[in-house]
């Protein structure tokens, strides 16, 4: 398959949260604000790459017996890896983020990409698509909070927009907002796309 293929795949066709409906928990749970969405968003895309990197090259001197619990390894690595970078260099955000970063190992997103991609492909496309994947991941949370955003506060990247006569509708920022968000973004997306189809 070609690499660009599997890049596009990644954010369009294959799209993780609006296509698959993949990674739920943090979708709906760090998606209060735009800022919020694209770094879990981007933790989530550099862990896939390097995860997707290291499976496809150790993949055939794993027994299949042991394959998912050391996927998890190896995935679990580079989240610590990416929450001790968070903590060092962006401790804002990691506090804003909290406990979702953790929760990256076990994100069914970056398992699926170990098993179904890098566990059977060449390190190279391996990366790619986890880049693929992971923009597609980091685009969809961020459109995400902003919806979420300019609606529960009348901003988008703290950016006032809405004015001083805006009343925010405050639950779009609580936990009802994101599935509503969310409903409402994917039936517009798959409107869309039905059009284009006929």
């Amino acid at each position: 398959m070609k690499l660009g293929k599997i890049f596009k795949n990644g954010i369009i066709n294959e799209n993780p949260v609006f296509v698959q409906v993949l990674g739920m928990c943090p979708t709906l749970g760090v998606t209060t604000s735009a800022e919020n969405g694209m770094g879990m968003g981007l933790a989530t895309t550099a862990v896939l790459i390097c995860s997707n990197l290291v499976i496809s090259l150790i993949r055939k001197i794993i027994p299949s017996k042991i394959r998912i619990p050391a996927f998890i390894v190896v995935i679990a690595t580079f989240v610590t890896m990416v929450g001790m970078l968070l903590k060092a260099y962006v401790p804002a955000l990691d506090a804003k983020l909290g406990l979702f970063i953790p929760l990256i190992v076990v994100n069914c997103l970056i398992l699926a990409r170990a098993e179904s991609f890098a566990s059977k492909n060449n390190p190279i496309a391996s990366m790619v698509d986890g880049l693929g994947m992971g923009l597609g991941f980091t685009v969809s949370l961020t459109v995400l909070g902003m919806v979420r955003e300019l609606f529960g506060n009348g901003s988008i990247f703290n950016i006032p927009l809405m004015g001083t006569i805006y009343k925010p509708a405050l639950i779009m920022i609580l936990p009802p907002g994101a599935f509503l968000a969310l409903g409402l973004l994917l039936a517009m997306l798959n409107k869309i796309a039905n059009k284009k189809a006929s």
